[in-house]
């Protein structure tokens, strides 16, 4: 409860309307339930297509890119479990950034939380792709057909009417499609490595980095390592559902992490010694499957294998788009608590206590994604970004509730103090490994949440309404919002630069490795600003 009356003390939910909301969530979820959200989160078609993309990127020491994804995720965990621990609210990932530095920081957060709804759409291009060795029509190698679409949008809808009932129901499906998400892999890994192991993998065919450890680093993102690790933040947008959030969150995240990185890394060694030698005269850049491992099982005369992996290929990235559709729904419900969008998507049913007008908005806005893009790759490296903006901000807000007079947070982490800033400069390299082609895209769509902060920020009755929809403190005039939040614009304008600039797919006027020194460089400057920043915006909040 102590955690809990800190939520409601900060403003996290004092407006009336809110709190009336909020209550009508279900504190149902316990460790079991969080570590099955978390692990079905991360392992969605990831494992299905990642081992393949990090091969062609660093070769074997892809291997490298899976450790460090691995350790570096489970840094940036450390911030998000600290705050989940301390604030524990439906989709506190979405509500921190804007209680901590302020309107402007909250609508762009939130903006580029909305648009990663694209990687529930991921993981249903995914299902697509195999489900294509079925249905050849649905799929043209590059994009889905009118007939793909019409499929993938059943799909979503399906996905959206398993989460229109309690979170406890959600849970316990959930678990069972976990048993089986981890069965299969291990089966895979398992019956590759006896059937068809080529040793010398490692040091054959240009080495063990032929393409440059650089290239570890690329893989990362363009590799789709680091989204095949994402979703470790999904038991913290369940922190408001949670029984016990101080006790359970931490373990339940950090279990999530481990055990994901731990199959992916079988995963890629049995990708890389199982690959026919033949396949392999161009590297392992020439290797390409459109269904990864079922190929691989049936070049190996593994027909059953194939059939379990085409099987799973639907109930894993469809097991992790299920748990996307329920993350959505709180970031939207979140959003509407924001003010970001109307406050009528935060309604909660008070039978079951599920967002259920968040529900349909996201099931719009999947569709959507599933348009201009096609393939797995194409969206994950773009809404990878997306994510990865939500922990930068994160590790700001805990450092700005912790610097405040009297500032509140569970204090499970230790050494914060190191761990926030350096988490920091991890998601700002992160985003910056991404590469020019992807960062292109990406920054200018989070820099249009500017048009809708501008649009949304009105003067006197409607900011009066504002407070009492957000809980966040009372709205400034334009020119202090815009000075408090001017960070995120400076460093996202900054990443731009630096990206076309740098190594990673831009002109490399900027040679490595100093374009990461400058880009962490940039970061920890903007941190401690963002800090400053923050701490003068919750003392005016405060007053």
């Amino acid at each position: 409860m102590a955690e809990r009356q800190a939520s409601e003390g900060d403003g996290a939910t004092g407006a009336p309307e809110v709190r009336a909301q909020e209550r009508r969530l279900r504190r149902d979820l316990g460790f079991w339930g969080l570590t099955g959200i978390g692990f079905s989160n991360i392992v969605g078609s990831g494992w299905l297509f990642a081992a393949m993309y990090a091969a062609q990127t660093a070769g074997p020491a892809a291997l490298l890119s899976w450790i460090g994804a691995g350790l570096l995720c489970g840094l940036v965990a450390l911030v998000l479990i600290e705050l989940g621990a301390s604030r524990p609210e439906g989709g506190g990932t979405v509500r921190w950034p804007l209680l901590a530095s302020g309107r402007l920081v909250g609508t762009l957060i939130g903006w580029s939380t909305l648009l990663s709804v694209g990687g529930t759409a991921a993981e249903i291009s995914a299902i697509m792709q195999y489900t294509a060795h079925y249905l050849p029509g649905i799929y043209n190698g590059h994009t889905l057909t009118l007939s793909g679409l019409a499929l993938a949008t059943g799909l979503s809808v399906l996905l959206t009417a398993l989460n229109w009932f309690a979170v406890r129901m959600f849970a316990q499906l959930n678990n069972l499609i976990t048993v089986f998400k981890i069965a299969v892999p291990v089966v895979t890994v398992f019956a590759l490595i006896a059937s068809g192991w080529h040793s010398g993998r490692l040091t054959d065919h240009g080495g063990f980095a032929p393409y440059g450890y650089v290239a570890c680093l690329t893989a990362l993102a363009g590799g789709g390592i680091v989204y095949s690790v994402n979703g470790f933040q999904a038991p913290l947008d369940f922190s408001g559902e949670t029984r016990n959030p101080r006790r359970t969150i931490p373990v339940a995240v950090l279990t999530g992490i481990a055990l994901a990185v731990a199959m992916y890394l079988a995963l890629q060694l049995a990708y890389l010694f199982t690959v026919p030698e033949n396949l392999l005269g161009n590297g392992w850049q020439g290797v390409s499957f459109d269904s990864p491992f079922g190929q691989l099982a049936l070049i190996l005369n593994l027909h059953w294998l194939s059939s379990l992996l085409y099987a799973d290929a639907v109930i894993s990235p469809g097991g992790s788009a299920y748990v996307g559709v329920a993350i959505d729904a709180r970031h939207t419900y979140a959003l509407a608590k924001n003010g970001t969008i109307p406050r009528y998507f935060m309604k909660v049913n008070q039978r079951y206590g599920i967002p259920r007008r968040a529900l349909v908005i996201n099931l719009l806005v999947i569709v959507v994604f599933l348009l201009p893009f096609g393939g797995w790759q194409d969206i994950v490296s773009v809404m990878g970004d997306m994510y990865l903006l939500i922990y930068a901000a994160s590790a700001v807000a805990v450092a700005v509730f912790r610097a405040e007079p009297g500032g509140r947070t569970a204090g499970w982490v230790p050494g914060l103090r190191w761990i926030a800033p350096l988490s920091f400069v991890v998601a700002g390299e992160f985003i910056y490994w991404s590469g020019w082609h992807d960062l292109r895209l990406a920054l200018p769509l989070v820099l249009a949440g500017l048009l809708i902060f501008l649009a949304m920020h009105r003067p006197g009755a409607r900011d009066a309404a504002a407070v009492e929809r957000d809980g966040a403190g009372p709205s400034r005039p334009l020119g202090i919002e815009l000075r408090t939040g001017a960070w995120l614009v400076a460093y996202l304008l900054g990443l731009t630069v630096l990206s076309w600039l740098g190594t990673f797919e831009g002109s490399g006027r900027l040679p490595a490795p100093y374009d990461s020194i400058t880009v962490a460089a940039l970061a920890l400057a903007v941190f401690f600003w963002a800090v400053r920043s923050g701490v003068r915006h919750r003392a005016a909040a405060t007053a």
